[in-house]
């Protein structure tokens, strides 16, 4: 039985990413982990950006997959939103990678880190956009500008799963949705 050396070192590159974030990876330490020469990282990848990517690559098929079984589901958009926002969630906080890319932006800026957290939002996003103007074409939200709604949507959510936290004692499940769905749905305003 081969080995397959393409997916060795992608999944060596991807624990040597999530122990030492993207700037202190280097081809050497994914060589070690893979337990490979670095002629036959060069073989696959041209360079640790290039690695980066198609690592990128794989993360956004599993989202998408993961995204597109919530989308399927038949039910109300509002209860399709929810089981989406918890989905994104659930994959960055199962994602190593991510927490650890989001950790490397705050502590020390790398671009290419903050490269890759802007794609992987960039692309829930996207798919958020899609949900909102497919339930304004089906009368179950009302007309409004899709790309902003999805953006303040996912804000939202992500400042009370993550960014209340810092400061605030934790919000179950249950309240994050009740404070979602009461500025969705009716806003504060009497």
């Amino acid at each position: 039985m081969s080995i397959d050396r393409k997916a060795l070192i992608l999944q060596a590159a991807t624990l040597s990413f999530v122990q030492f974030g993207y700037k202190a990876t280097t081809m050497d330490q994914v060589s070690r982990i893979a337990n490979v020469g670095k002629g036959t990282i060069y073989t696959f990848f041209k360079t640790k950006e290039e690695l980066f990517e198609e690592i990128l690559d794989k993360a956004t098929s599993e989202l998408t997959s993961v995204m597109n079984s919530v989308a399927a589901e038949h039910s109300t958009f509002v209860t399709k939103l929810l089981h989406l926002l918890d989905s994104i969630l659930e994959f960055r906080q199962d994602h190593e990678l991510f927490a650890k890319l989001a950790q490397e932006v705050r502590d020390i800026g790398t671009v290419q880190a903050l490269e890759g957290v802007k794609r992987m939002e960039a692309y829930a996003l996207d798919f958020l956009r899609q949900q909102i103007e497919e339930a304004i074409s089906q009368g179950e939200v009302k007309p409004c500008d899709s790309s902003v709604a999805a953006f303040m949507i996912l804000r939202m959510y992500l400042a009370l799963t993550m960014e209340w936290n810092k400061a605030h004692e934790p919000l179950d499940q249950e309240r994050i949705k009740e404070h979602m769905l009461l500025f969705i749905s009716t806003g504060i305003l009497q």
